[in-house]
């Protein structure tokens, strides 16, 4: 099989924004406790702070942290979860079906945050609740003091403001599922004016306005055109949630997914700057993927849990070789979107669909975590338009499927072109990567993640990234062969 792919520094889609690295912490199964929080554990600092979690945390490079949902944050009293702990209520969590004892909230979030070097992004609950609890929470947050809700903060121990910048209002409020669910201009014109009253709080805000829970909703494409107009002026990003499976245990209809995740992406695009021009604006409107994951594994499981449990086992998938070539490809895809998609959050962090699991021992990491871990380190600086080639296939559901899936970003500030390519078929590839442009200098580094059964997970801790050998650079051509089914990062150093 070939595969080539040309660059050019000339020929840019966007810088890639560092929030395109981010995650969602919920308050869901053993997400936060037992996760981020166990007192309990070897590993947990004073606070009971999970440090295992901290350090591996730190290592994913993991930008803005989405909290506290989710479906959660949607019957979520915020004020239940700040002040002396032996005095906070212990509650029904009716989206997990779950009991909830907000010993862990929100100072103690924002405690990790600090540790984790991670930037929060706040949830606020329209569900439930509305513009009243919003503007007490951002004014609780990000007031200075010398008021009812920011000089409580200070008396629970928080002197100066969380200084909170990204803000979520609500979560998935489509789906009939969600409590508190809304018509789109019911939604809208909620989030419209919950919009207006934290501004007047704090005009520095960026505001994220959701759209779609999935592509398949009945009022996909309609919701969000509503909701916009309500909102278009409002907000700054627009979110939209993707999660994929392998239900019909199909490896390579699987992996062309992420054709459907390019293009679902793109129809957002369409649907948003159909709404700018039909307002004659001078905005553009970006967005936030604040979910997106592979998941499926759990949930058998999750439907033979029993209800009312504290952080019972909800959506432990453990996550295999063939999950980390998709979790990879729809990286590259993010990539090639990074003109619009500025937020983009794995979905979720710790033990729920997760890339890191915890026992109360130590922790141990999925599959998952070596694809995002390379390209939320190397993928920063200026997304690189991918002109490829490679040979194709069909599957079930898409055509000219190309078996390459590969892109580039030049970081100027380290001088160098950082490439990923994935091999989705099961025969080796010639990849040749020619970089027009640029004063090529030497190979920095070469890495493979390959030669797992596709099927093998990582509770044993065996899967690692590998060094690639057989690579050549030469006048500014780079030339190897990929491994089937194969994840691969090169970083080339060029001179300025």
């Amino acid at each position: 099989m070939q595969g080539k792919l040309t660059i050019d520094p000339s020929n840019q889609i966007a810088k890639v924004d560092d929030r395109l690295y981010s995650s969602l912490i919920e308050h869901l199964g053993r997400a936060v406790y037992e996760g981020l929080y166990d007192p309990d554990s070897p590993q947990a600092d004073k606070d009971g702070i999970r440090q295992d979690v901290v350090k591996a945390v730190k290592d994913l490079n993991i930008d803005l942290v989405r909290y506290p949902g989710g479906n959660f944050v949607s019957g979520f009293n915020w004020e239940d979860s700040v002040g002396p702990k032996d005095q906070r209520p212990t509650r029904l969590d009716l989206a997990w079906r779950s009991i909830e004892t907000n010993q862990f909230g929100l100072h103690e979030f924002m405690k990790w945050t600090k540790q984790t070097g991670t930037r929060p992004d706040m949830a606020v609950n329209l569900g439930s609740r509305g513009i009243d609890a919003a503007r007490n929470l951002i004014e609780y947050c990000n007031f200075p003091g010398g008021t009812y809700w920011s000089d409580l903060r200070k008396k629970n121990g928080a002197k100066e403001p969380f200084n909170i910048k990204t803000w979520c209002l609500g979560n998935e409020m489509d789906g009939d599922w969600q409590i508190g669910h809304k018509t789109a201009a019911e939604y809208g014109r909620l989030a419209h004016e919950t919009a207006k009253v934290m501004r007047l709080v704090d005009p520095d805000i960026d505001l994220v306005v959701s759209g779609s829970s999935t592509r398949e909703m009945a009022t996909f494409g309609s919701w969000e055109e509503t909701v916009l107009d309500h909102t278009y002026d409002d907000v700054d990003f627009l979110s939209l949630h993707r999660y994929y499976d392998n239900e019909e245990n199909d490896l390579h209809n699987f992996l062309a997914k992420s054709v459907d995740f390019d293009e679902f992406i793109s129809g957002i695009v369409a649907v948003c700057d159909a709404v700018k021009a039909r307002k004659h604006s001078d905005k553009t409107l970006n967005l936030a993927l604040d979910e997106w994951n592979v998941w499926y594994h759990s949930h058998k499981q999750d439907d033979e849990t029993a209800p009312w449990q504290q952080a019972p086992h909800l959506l432990e998938d453990h996550y295999n070789f063939e999950d980390a070539l998709m979790v990879g490809t729809m990286l590259i895809t993010l990539l090639k979107h990074a003109d619009r998609v500025k937020i983009a959050c794995l979905a979720q962090l710790v033990n729920v669909i997760a890339p890191i699991m915890t026992t109360k021992q130590g922790i141990w990491l999925q599959s998952i975590f070596f694809p995002f871990m390379q390209v939320s380190k190397y993928g920063r600086g200026i997304a690189l338009t991918p002109q490829q080639t490679a040979d194709t296939y069909d599957s079930k559901d898409f055509k000219d499927v190309p078996y390459l899936d590969s892109m580039a970003v030049y970081n100027p500030d380290q001088n160098e072109v950082v490439i990923f390519a994935e091999n989705k078929g099961e025969q080796a590839m010639d990849f040749t990567t020619t970089l027009n442009g640029f004063n090529v200098d030497h190979l920095e580094a070469a890495t493979q993640f390959c030669g797992y059964d596709i099927k093998q997970t990582n509770e044993d801790q065996t899967m690692k990234i590998q060094p690639h050998d057989h690579v050549n650079v030469t006048d500014g051509v780079l030339k190897t062969q990929l491994e089937p089914l194969s994840w691969n990062m090169f970083r080339v150093s060029v001179i300025a």
